[in-house]
């Protein structure tokens, strides 16, 4: 065995995995867990604020870069190539038509700063739209216009990495949905889809597209 084949002590294997997740070279799963374990061990999340803080320099070098029109490559992404052609405003029509309620109870931690608006799903003309903030410790999506989703729906919250599936982040109901979150990860897309009352029955999107956004970061 030669010393790069020589498994990493426990506190150098920390470092490197909190290194990792700042570079975002992990894969979705792994930074979800990751995501998960810096909003509960503070250690932890010290050697990921540590490793932001030396990388920090690597960002000056790339000017910031309005983002395109990402609508067709995310509705393609959680319905398929087939669905692809559906124009938005038919998805939009039946939310028009929302009544009832449904309630979704989150579990709230303490807010580590004022949230800050990180990206704003649907046009600001929309009749529907969202908006997800972002407060260092949670990200926190409101409905800003527009209805709750009528009697046995609901309107579910969907964050999406660039080339990844869909992860649910959770059912938005009259009150803004709080999940735990460390991080705004900037170029990810936030997008809300209709699904049957409880969510999505397979883990991914089944509904219409009804608003989506890219977070801009904070």
């Amino acid at each position: 065995m030669t010393v790069d084949d020589q498994p990493l002590a426990p506190r150098d294997a920390e470092d490197a995995l909190a290194a990792e997740y700042v570079l975002g070279v992990l894969a979705l799963p792994d930074r979800i867990v990751v995501e998960k374990r810096i909003a509960r061990e503070p250690a932890f999340a010290a050697r990921v604020a540590a490793w932001e803080e030396r990388l920090a320099d690597l960002n000056d070098g790339f000017a910031p870069v309005a983002a395109p029109d990402l609508m067709p490559r995310i509705e393609a992404r959680l319905f398929g190539q087939a669905r692809r052609r559906r124009p938005l405003l038919g998805w939009l029509a039946g939310a028009l038509t929302a009544a009832a309620v449904a309630v979704a109870v989150v579990a709230v931690l303490p807010v580590a700063r004022p949230a800050q608006v990180v990206a704003t799903l649907g046009a600001a003309d929309a009749t529907l739209r969202f908006e997800a903030r972002h407060n260092g410790a949670e990200l926190i999506v409101t409905r800003v216009a527009g209805a709750p989703a009528p009697a046995g729906q609901v309107q579910e919250v969907w964050i999406i990495a660039p080339d990844a599936a869909p992860v649910s982040l959770g059912l938005i109901a009259d009150a803004p949905l709080t999940v735990a979150y460390p991080d705004a990860p900037k170029g990810w897309t936030i997008a809300v889809s209709l699904e049957p009352a409880g969510g999505s029955p397979t883990g991914a999107p089944t509904g219409p597209v009804l608003a989506a956004g890219t977070i801009e970061g904070v």
